[in-house]
């Protein structure tokens, strides 16, 4: 093994030491913050429709977030990279969601 391994292995034990508290309270949050999609989507489920929600402001916020994924990817900023990978997997699901029970509760008559 390659000393230049071990020390990355060294620095993943121990990154919560090597990582200000700041950082590691947004850390935190970077992770818990877009759980709050959760909610969204199980209200959406229960209801059986998304007809409330705009497409805009959805395909908006998903694409702004899937512009921001190759910079998470290739950022040194752990707090960047874990926040935008985490939010766009949770709104990933939030869009599938919308998309299925966009038109659930219309109650159309068949013609």
């Amino acid at each position: 093994m390659s000393i230049s391994a071990l020390k990355n292995i060294i620095i993943f034990v121990h990154w919560p030491k090597l990582m200000p508290p700041l950082e590691i309270l947004a850390l935190g949050a970077s992770v818990v913050m877009p759980l709050w999609n959760i909610p969204l989507i199980f209200r959406i489920i229960e209801r059986k429709s998304s007809d409330d929600l705009s497409l805009a402001w959805l395909w908006g916020i998903w694409g702004c977030m899937l512009l921001m994924v190759p910079w998470a990817l290739v950022t040194t900023e752990v707090v960047l990279k874990v926040f935008s990978l985490v939010n766009f997997v949770m709104f990933s699901g939030v869009t599938v969601v919308v998309l299925k029970y966009r038109h659930g509760a219309c109650e159309c008559p068949k013609n």
